[in-house]
This record gives C-alpha cells, structure tokens and sequence, in this order.
C-alpha cells in the first residue's frame, strides 16, 4: 500500500525509512483514513486503519468480507464505479469527494481524497486503496 502510493503520487504517506512493522504501526495508527480493496470483480476490502474502522464501523472481521461497493450507499454506487474505474486508467486521482456510508448507517462526506492502484512485488494490480484526512458526518 505504502510503495504503491509513492509510486503514483511521488509522495510518501509514512516515512520510508522507518522499519516495516514501524511503518505498518504508523499508518493503522495515523489521523487520517487509509483502507483498500482486493481485485475480485465484487472488491472485498482487506484493510483499514484504525480511523477507518472508526469512521466506517465495522469489526476487523467484518470488514474482511464486505464488498467495497457497500462504504457507498445505493444511489452513489455509479459515481463510486466511475470513480474506480479513472483510477484503473490513470494510477490514482488526488481530488476525490464523495459521500460514504458506516456499517450503521452513518453518511459522512470526505472531501480531497486520494485513491490509487496498489501493486504487487512484480508490478501487477494487486487492488486499490484511499486515504483521506477531510471529513465531515451529515445530518
């Protein structure tokens, strides 16, 4: 998730030189929104931090089987798809905003997102992810 982000944004969201488990404890500790997505044709999400998890409510396991697709609700599904697929085409865009929705039914909206392709080792897609550090919940 960290080597991707640097690889499109030409920025970095943890300090590299950190070792691995500093830099894993960092980013599921940071003030801002980090979580992603497999590549099956439904994505399943298989990672957020804890403002995340904060934000979208679920517990560590149910966030490993529910549908990326479901952080939105019905009626904003099409531009999250839109969305998506941009990224596919482009790496990753900066200026997200968009409304989500929490496990409970909570809507918030975050504003100046940043979402990417996630590689693996061998530069294959390996998924997607976001971070976002504006967000303000609605009604």
């Amino acid at each position: 998730m960290l080597a991707s982000y640097a690889h499109w944004t030409g920025k970095h969201l943890i300090e590299p030189e950190l070792p691995p488990s500093e830099r894993a404890r960092r980013l599921f500790e940071a003030p801002f929104a980090a979580l992603s997505h497999n590549t099956a044709a439904d994505p399943i999400l298989n990672y957020a931090n804890r403002t995340g998890l904060q934000l979208f409510e679920p517990s560590w396991a149910e966030l490993m089987q529910t549908p990326s697709r479901q952080t939105a609700e019905p009626m904003h599904r099409e531009e999250r798809a839109r969305l998506l697929d941009a990224v596919t085409k482009r790496g990753f865009i900066d200026d997200y905003r968009g409304i989500r929705i929490s496990k409970t039914g909570r809507r918030f909206l975050i504003e100046r997102a940043t979402v990417w392709n996630l590689l693996d080792e061998n530069g294959a897609p390996y998924g997607q992810a976001a971070t976002f550090s504006q967000w303000h919940y609605l009604e």
